[in-house]
This record gives structure tokens, C-alpha cells and sequence, in this order.
């Protein structure tokens, strides 16, 4: 569900995009963007860190684009953001006490640091192939190819997303869910 309510940003960007074009799409993406830290903040008196991280950058390179009319800046965001995605990931493997997935997943899911480093390592590697379609799109094709890979993007994260939690499923076991009448000695 998530997943879902982080995507609306995204999705009003190409449906703005389709019907009014890039500056409008940028536009709509700004303000929904800030709209959904906004939510995130007075429901849960925090917001995430990717979140802000994503706020950020579309905040930048939005205004960028809207500021000097430039489209270059919103469409080199994406790789911007997936080059920054795969360092976070990359860094978790190595600093801290565990991997960022293990982080996301671990009150799920238990299993090895190996394998959470893995599984890590596999979300750094889409992020870096991520963004280099990406830049691909953004100097060899049209807008309109662009955006359409762009949210063809949504799919491919998901379709891995599905797959990775597979891979993790059999090397990993369910973690129950802990209830506070169980008295197990």
C-alpha cells in the first residue's frame, strides 16, 4: 500500500504530462510532492527519509526546470535520484549494523547478513542500470519516449520488487507475529 501512495506523485506527473505537457506536468508534481510530505508529517509527526530525499530533488530540479524552462532538469532527475538510491544501498552494506533491506524488510523477514547484503546489493545494481536507461532516454529520445519508459519504470521495479522478495523467501524464513497472550516458556 506503500508503494502505491508513493507513486501518486509520479502518476499525476504523466497524466499532467500526456494532457498539458512537461512544464505543467512539473508543476503538478511539485505540489504533490510537498502535499504528500505534508500528509506524511501531520499523520505520523515524521517523514521518511527517502521521501525527503525525493522532495528535495524534485524541489530542485522542478524549480530548476520551471525557473529557467528547461526541461533537461526534471528528466535527469530520475538518474540523479537511482545513482543516489544505489550509494545509499551500496553504503548499508558496508556501514552500520545492517543493510538498509534488512532495515525495510527485517521485522518480516529473517535470515543471514549475507544474504541481506545480497539482496542489497541486487536493489543497488537495478538502481545503476535504472539510471543509465535513463540518461540513455534522456539524450537519444524524444520526451515522449521518455516519459513513456519513465513510468514503464514503475513496472520494472515492481516486477523486481516481486522477484526479489522470492529470492528472499527461500533463503529466508516468515518472522511470526508476536502476540501478547502467547506465554511459550
Amino acid at each position: 500500500m506503500q508503494a502505491l501512495y508513493d507513486l501518486i506523485p509520479v502518476l499525476l506527473f504523466f497524466a499532467t504530462f500526456k494532457w498539458l505537457g512537461i512544464y505543467a506536468a512539473t508543476s503538478v508534481l511539485i505540489v504533490a510532492t510537498v502535499a504528500q510530505v505534508a500528509w506524511q508529517y501531520f499523520r505520523h509527526r515524521k517523514v521518511s527519509g527517502m521521501l525527503l530525499t525525493t522532495a528535495a530533488l524534485v524541489l530542485v530540479f522542478g524549480g530548476l526546470t520551471l525557473y529557467i524552462h528547461d526541461d533537461r532538469f526534471i528528466v535527469w532527475k530520475p538518474s540523479v535520484l537511482y545513482v543516489l538510491l544505489a550509494a545509499a544501498f551500496v553504503a548499508s552494506n558496508v556501514i552500520g549494523e545492517q543493510p538498509m533491506l534488512q532495515r525495510t524488510l527485517g521485522h518480516v523477514l529473517r535470515t543471514d547478513r549475507r544474504t541481506w547484503q545480497w539482496a542489497t546489493a541486487h536493489w543497488s545494481a537495478l538502481f545503476l542500470v535504472l539510471a543509465g536507461v535513463n540518461a540513455v532516454f534522456v539524450l537519444q529520445f524524444s520526451r515522449d519516449a521518455w516519459a513513456t519508459w519513465k513510468i514503464a519504470t514503475v513496472g520494472v521495479v515492481m516486477v523486481f520488487a516481486v522477484l526479489q522478495m522470492l529470492w528472499l523467501s527461500r533463503h529466508a524464513e516468515a518472522v511470526e507475529a508476536e502476540t501478547t497472550t502467547d506465554s511459550k516458556p
